[in-house]
């Protein structure tokens, strides 16, 4: 009988390399999914903790002496579910409106089993955290709720990079609401225009030189700021009604949800979202509300 992977192997397996000489890429979920260790003189800063399997933290100590500190670039379960390892843990003052994403979930994980299941929380807000690392100071910026509520960006000026969790990447950004708390706002114009200024932010950091990488978590890492322009251009193109819907999703986990059959790929050049079809269709083409 053929081997049928384990939670921990398939959530917790975690391999490690060096993107720069003090920054680690860790992956997990067959090398789909990524976060960051970086490291400076004093400390290092790890961005996300993963579903919260494969023993993270003791994995992080093997790859630096320095003390850990925890943040996640949202508050959704496979970046913050591994918080608990730790006594605190950086995130965005809208986090309790993802909160029900990892804690009310059906997930392979006991969350009250970790060592500090009450660690402390430290809030990003709209004026940003900058967090001293010893010779590489990270800014903590509150992102408009694109992807989810509770993004957090992680500009790094000493090296050139930005961590931009979920709210970009290589091949589609999930624009649905995921955060499973039914008082969560969603309106779909609202983000489809946030996900066009925090795109805009990005590219502008770009243009700056102050970014050289940009880091999401999924399918792949760094990323060409080419995408930008083309996440950029598919918001126009949906509010202008020639971007292309396609209710194929060509997506094997995702398809897997049984939320998928209301989702539909929407697609310009190299850019795509998965979003409801009928939330998408509300804006589709319609340039003014």
């Amino acid at each position: 009988m053929d081997h049928m992977p384990t939670p921990d192997e398939i959530f917790g397996s975690y391999t490690a390399w060096k993107l720069t000489p003090k920054t680690w890429v860790i992956s997990f979920m067959n090398g789909s999914q990524f976060i960051y260790l970086l490291e400076g003189d004093n400390k290092a800063l790890l961005t996300d903790t993963g579903y919260g399997l494969g023993h993270l933290r003791e994995f992080c100590e093997g790859l630096t002496d320095k003390e850990i500190l925890c943040a996640n670039t949202h508050f959704h379960p496979d970046h913050a579910a591994g918080n608990g390892e730790f006594t605190e843990a950086i995130v965005s003052e809208d986090w309790k409106l993802d909160e029900p994403s990892v804690t009310e979930g059906e997930y392979p994980y006991d969350l009250s089993s970790f060592p500090h299941p009450d660690y402390k929380k430290i809030l990003v807000g709209e004026s940003g955290l900058d967090i001293d690392l010893g010779n590489r100071v990270v800014k903590a910026v509150k992102a408009k709720p694109a992807h989810c509520n509770s993004s957090v960006f992680f500009v790094d000026e000493t090296e050139g990079l930005l961590v931009v969790g979920d709210d970009m990447e290589s091949a589609q950004v999930m624009m649905h609401d995921n955060s499973m708390n039914p008082n969560a706002p969603y309106h779909v114009r609202t983000r489809l225009e946030n996900l066009k200024q925090n795109t805009e932010w990005m590219k502008s950091l770009v243009e700056q030189q102050i970014v050289k990488y940009i880091l999401p978590n999924h399918n792949g890492t760094p990323i060409s700021p080419e995408y930008l322009d083309d996440f950029i251009g598919l918001v126009d193109h949906i509010f202008q009604g020639d971007a292309t819907i396609e209710d194929r999703l060509n997506h094997p986990y995702v398809e897997m949800d049984p939320n998928s059959k209301y989702l539909c790929r929407v697609r310009y050049r190299h850019a795509s979202i998965f979003i409801k079809k009928e939330e998408v269709l509300k804006v589709y083409g319609k340039s003014f509300e």
